[in-house]
């Protein structure tokens, strides 16, 4: 299967967007690219990726333009890979609004499990797709910021830009 990606720079640091003949399967976020792209290759060993494609660049300048300024949308194909329960969390966090949250224990409900929380947060953290399945937008029962595969830090900032992008569509 070939699978073409680019990496590119945003105000969080490098992505790595990657697209299979289904629609996108990675977006991978990091401070090293050569990391994000070593990630790519353990996920699909069997795949032959495809760099430097000028016309899938457009497609990597879409999350950047994302990362930037939320309130653009991401509407992209995915081609997601899970397990069943993984899907239904996915699809429950691909549910919220830009700019809002949910707990863990409200997807865990979501789905169909309440008593899975840990399963939810373990979802999550196989989520290959940042951004696309938005799982920055979880968080504690307390509200608090929990961890994040791609950095706390960075949540915080992402979470922060949809707010403002979700206050600035509402004024």
């Amino acid at each position: 299967m070939d699978i073409h990606f680019a990496i590119a720079e945003s105000s969080l640091g490098a992505v790595l967007v990657a697209q299979s003949p289904r629609g996108v399967c990675a977006i991978l976020m990091g401070d090293e690219p050569e990391a994000l792209l070593r990630d790519l290759q353990d996920r699909f060993p069997e795949a032959h990726l495809i760099g430097g494609d000028a016309d899938f660049e457009g497609v990597a300048a879409k999350v950047v333009a994302f990362i930037e300024a939320p309130a653009l949308g991401l509407d992209l194909p995915l081609d997601i890979r899970g397990t069943a329960f993984q899907q239904r969390v996915w699809q429950a966090l691909r549910e919220i609004p830009v700019g809002a949250t949910a707990s863990y224990t409200e997807i865990a409900a979501r789905t169909g499990a309440p008593k899975s929380v840990r399963a939810v947060a373990q979802a999550c953290g196989a989520n290959a797709l940042a951004l696309a399945i938005p799982c920055h937008r979880v968080m504690r029962n307390d509200g608090g910021l929990s961890g994040y595969r791609w950095g706390v830090e960075r949540k915080r900032e992402l979470l922060d830009r949809e707010a403002q992008a979700r206050n600035g569509s509402e004024t």
